[in-house]
């Protein structure tokens, strides 16, 4: 039930909110905790994150299905530390599993890439001034479903605010997929070696989704390289293969356009494809003693609402990182990151680990 041609369709459940105030979800418990203007008065609507811990903030007994995440945060704690929103990890598990099915830093989960935040008008991703940052994936489950965040800012953070929103059903329509997603990161890739954005994932599910953030190294064009999808034994070469990477976001043409005789990228979101971010500034810091010229950054997504990759044995993905110049195509060397999003018919996650804090930081 998420589009407006069925939503008239009654429907069997039980609607519940995970927020701080009401942290289980429980029935007529939500908005009690008082506040100096009284009973029910806003008394609890956030809660604080403990640096260097690991906070529950939700776990549903299920069958059921999450329907929407609103998650918002300081983006720094000081000028020295700024990156919260790549220091901020976010995992969900699914059933009993100890590994988790999602694990990204929390802003590229939600396509804010460069631990800055990015106005999003996607389908199922949507982030509104400022840092409201809204999932819109459906998440079902069988048995239970825990979204945890790991602070490992170096300061406490103050004012986490999050609502979790779902329903537990009786039956689920099946067989089910559960939601996965995870982040990846080369801060310089090898030359003329395609970037990984998915592997080791077998059974059956389809490709939902992937978010870049790309930070380019050299210059001239970067976009010439093809998104491949290797799908259920393929090796040498994919199935699936594009024409470039401005293309398989829904682009052509670099994006370009001319403004005072200059070539420009132009930025965009749709409800399936985007390329909501790109600067070449650090525009959240002053220094007195640098400019704030940084190596130009973009973030781009794309989501296969209407056009799943399906898979029955395994699945992996990958990008070329290649160039074009005067003299043609060219090898190049990048720093990019990807969060890739799919759904499987296995609960458990893929990678339990991510790179250390201070590599996962923007250039």
């Amino acid at each position: 039930m998420d589009n407006l041609s069925n939503i008239f369709i009654l429907q069997d459940g039980t609607s519940g909110a995970i927020t701080a105030e009401n942290p289980r979800g429980e029935k007529g418990r939500g908005g009690t905790a008082a506040s100096p203007l009284g009973p029910s008065r806003k008394g609890r609507p956030c809660i604080r994150l403990k640096s260097g811990t690991s906070e529950t903030i939700a776990e549903i007994i299920g069958p059921g299905i999450i329907r929407h995440i609103w998650i918002t945060v300081p983006d720094r704690t000081s000028d020295e530390d700024r990156y919260v929103l790549r220091d901020l990890i976010l995992k969900i598990y699914w059933d009993d599993e100890e590994i988790p099915a999602v694990i990204a830093p929390l802003g590229d989960f939600f396509c804010c890439g460069f631990a800055v935040e990015t106005i999003v008008n996607a389908l199922p991703i949507v982030v509104c001034p400022t840092r409201g940052m809204n999932c819109y994936f459906p998440m079902p489950f069988l048995k239970k479903a825990k979204i945890v965040i790991e602070n490992q800012h170096p300061a406490d953070l103050n004012g986490f605010f999050y609502q979790v929103d779902y329903a537990l059903m009786k039956d689920l329509p099946g067989p089910i997929g559960y939601f996965h997603a995870q982040w990846r990161r080369e801060r310089i890739t090898e030359k003329a070696k395609d970037f990984t954005i998915l592997d080791n994932v077998s059974g059956k599910g389809q490709y939902v989704g992937t978010y870049l953030a790309l930070a380019t190294l050299e210059r001239y064009w970067w976009g010439e390289g093809e998104f491949k999808f290797y799908i259920d034994g393929d090796r040498k070469y994919p199935t699936i293969c594009g024409t470039g990477t401005e293309d398989y976001f829904g682009g052509s043409w670099s994006f370009a356009a001319q403004v005072d005789r200059k070539t420009v990228e132009q930025t965009y979101c749709t409800p399936f494809l985007g390329y909501p971010f790109y600067s070449a500034h650090d525009t959240k810091i002053h220094n007195p003693y640098h400019n704030d010229d940084a190596p130009p950054m973009r973030g781009l997504y794309r989501f296969h609402i209407p056009d799943p990759i399906l898979f029955s044995e395994n699945i992996r993905v990958t990008v070329q990182q290649i160039g074009v110049n005067f003299k043609g195509l060219f090898e190049r060397q990048d720093d990019v990151a990807a969060t890739a999003y799919w759904y499987l018919d296995k609960a458990a996650g893929t990678l339990s680990v991510l790179p250390p804090r201070e590599d996962r930081w923007p250039r």
